[in-house]
């Protein structure tokens, strides 16, 4: 027995029509119509559906077939009947099915919508439905995308560590990591002898291999135990970071404009089903984005002039929930202003105030801003992070100093600017907010198998 999938058969019906196939999948509905019957079968290779036709005077074994239950697992075996002019342009004609293992009456997703709330509740259920087939579709083809890019550049894909005894954010909003019991505080009989941690960021070890290979990038998950409970924020969620040396900040913002790109033309080409149904069910003007995102350059544009625009903006009437003041952390909402309302495109905000950005931004000339580029998108806000790295030893030594950060938990760092540094640039883009992006979908819980959030941990 040689398995069809029902991909092959929607990519081209016509070779398949007259021939005996088997295809293998799961029911999206059963109907029983007495003498004939009808399965809805998927396989999880696209978003569609294969309609098997059940007769009861050509199958054995026909009522146990029809009342195997909605999510029984069948294998299908029959004639393609071409239907050109019809919904579908195929249906099967069964000849022979196996109940491969039965559903239960209480399987909770039936032939009706469900909300996305509900199905966070039936997270080991839920990619059987059109919404998430095609929300991990789109993310598995992205994810290849990002690498292909990456690769077809000839960057280097660095692993980059785990658990880490250090915070590249200087934030401290981490996930502690010991072997110590409950109230035991002598740091000396942990595991590693020393305060451990889940990685907020790779980008401080994967910068040291830039200073080796010049181009590099990771792609791994990380942790940030903040207590954020917004549509934007996961505990843990996948980044992906690189660093190029030799590379100014200007450098730096055409790489992340081209990857942005690169990979929503690889998704819109390959998830083609995917989009069109995320179109009409979630996201009215999908596509529209992605056509965007083929003309034109983003916008460049200074947080100063921002400020000056968003202060325009209220003095006109517009009303923003958050203040907007020079020195102010953009909120969502400002960043969605200036790019669904002003220039209805993606927007690079860079050179922002330093106290608000890292310490291993570079310092501007004007002492006041850093070489940061975040990049905006409607529908989101912020997507991409990224600066040029400050190279010069004493500034970074009394940015660190000024964030109160100890040095000695950085030497390998600073190290890079001792032994060879120079000019290099980096971003970071988190994963599921481009998931986001290219779908439609507007929580961060529904574009991730499993979403870790505050007082979440199922599975």
């Amino acid at each position: 027995m040689t398995r069809t999938y029902i991909k092959e058969l929607y990519a081209d019906p016509a070779p398949f029509g007259g021939r005996e196939v088997t295809v293998r999948g799961w029911a999206r509905t059963v109907r029983d119509g007495k003498n004939v019957g009808f399965v809805e079968l998927n396989d999880g290779t696209c978003q569609l559906n294969c309609q098997v036709v059940l007769s009861r005077e050509d199958l054995a074994g026909y009522d146990k077939i029809v009342h195997c239950g909605v999510g029984a697992a069948l294998t299908v075996s029959g004639r393609i009947e071409l239907t050109p002019g019809m919904r579908q342009p195929f249906e099967l004609r069964a000849a022979e099915v196996t109940v491969d293992g039965a559903s239960l009456p209480s399987y909770p997703l039936q032939k009706k919508r469900h909300s996305p709330e509900f199905l966070r509740g039936i997270a080991h259920l839920r990619p059987r439905t059109n919404l998430f087939g095609a929300v991990f579709r789109i993310r598995s083809q992205a994810a290849f995308a990002i690498h292909k890019f990456f690769n077809e550049r000839g960057f280097v894909y660095v692993h980059t560590p785990i658990i880490t005894g250090s915070d590249c954010e200087g934030a401290g909003a981490m996930f502690r990591v010991t072997t110590l019991e409950p109230g035991e505080t002598d740091l000396s009989k942990d595991f590693f002898g020393k305060r451990a941690a889940l990685t907020v960021s790779g980008q401080l070890d994967v910068e040291t291999f830039a200073m080796a290979f010049s181009n590099v990038y990771t792609f791994g998950p990380t942790f940030r135990a903040e207590n954020s409970n917004t549509a934007r924020h996961a505990a843990e969620f996948w980044m992906i970071e690189p660093e190029m040396a030799f590379c100014d900040l200007a450098g730096d913002m055409d790489v992340a404009e081209a990857m942005v790109k690169s990979v929503a033309e690889y998704v819109h080409e390959t998830c083609a089903y995917e989009v069109d149904f995320l179109e009409e069910r979630v996201c009215p003007g999908l596509k529209e984005r992605f056509e965007a995102l083929k003309g034109g350059d983003f916008v460049r544009l200074s947080y100063t002039k921002a400020i000056d625009i968003l202060k325009e903006a209220i003095a006109g009437g517009k009303h923003f929930e958050y203040p907007v003041e020079w020195g102010c952390d953009l909120q969502s909402e400002h960043e969605r202003y200036l790019t669904e309302t002003v220039y209805k495109k993606p927007v690079f905000l860079t050179d922002y105030p330093k106290e608000i950005k890292a310490f291993y931004m570079r310092l501007n000339d004007d002492g006041r801003t850093v070489a940061a580029a975040d990049l905006l998108v409607p529908g989101i806000g912020e997507l991409i992070g990224g600066s040029q790295r400050e190279e010069r030893l004493d500034v970074l030594e009394t940015r660190m100093a000024e964030c109160g950060l100890n040095a000695e938990d950085y030497e390998f760092y600073t190290d890079l600017r001792r032994y060879g540094g120079c000019v290099h640039s980096g971003f970071g883009l988190g994963f599921e907010r481009l998931i986001m992006y290219l779908t439609g979908v507007a929580n961060i819980r529904d574009v991730i198998p499993f979403p870790r959030t505050v007082g979440n941990l199922e599975y």
